[in-house]
């Protein structure tokens, strides 16, 4: 699947630096003991990438590959991206305007929006290909028989 691409490993590590970057500023919001469930969802967008999906989507086809399902790749892929989507838009509808965000809470912020929008751009590229891959490889099926399946001669 996705995994025959040189292109898709720097994706992957960039998507676990961005994400990392919005878990510290996110994170540091809430040190300040600011309560919002729309910082909370993109702290929880930076964990989910930076720790879960990233490490899934990165490891699991190379080094496990009996759990890197056809089908689980594209739904991981497809519902970060749509997290990511939920949480910069959130943000940004979150945040005062511009001209009325001096304070180093709401810059952080403001930068958490724009990598959160970068990292939804990155799995957009990522999700696509990755349905792309499901897709084909439905569409054209394998030759090689199952490892469980059995031929009897006769029968």
């Amino acid at each position: 699947m996705a995994a025959n691409f040189p292109w898709i490993y720097p994706a992957r590590v960039i998507q676990a630096i961005f994400a990392i970057i919005v878990l510290g500023l996110t994170a540091y919001y809430i040190s300040w003991f600011t309560y919002s469930d729309t910082v909370n969802f993109m702290l929880f967008n930076g964990i989910w990438t930076a720790f879960i999906a990233t490490p899934y989507l990165a490891l699991a086809p190379v080094f496990f590959p009996q759990l890197a399902h056809r089908l689980v790749i594209p739904a991981v892929e497809v519902i970060t991206m749509i997290f990511w989507f939920a949480g910069f838009i959130a943000l940004g509808v979150y945040l005062p305007a511009a001209e009325y965000c001096h304070w180093s809470r709401c810059r952080a912020l403001q930068a958490a929006t724009v990598f959160g929008a970068f990292e939804w751009v990155l799995f957009l590229a990522t999700s696509v290909v990755a349905v792309l891959g499901a897709s084909r490889s439905r569409s054209s099926p394998s030759t090689k028989p199952t490892p469980n399946a059995h031929t009897h001669a006769g029968v």
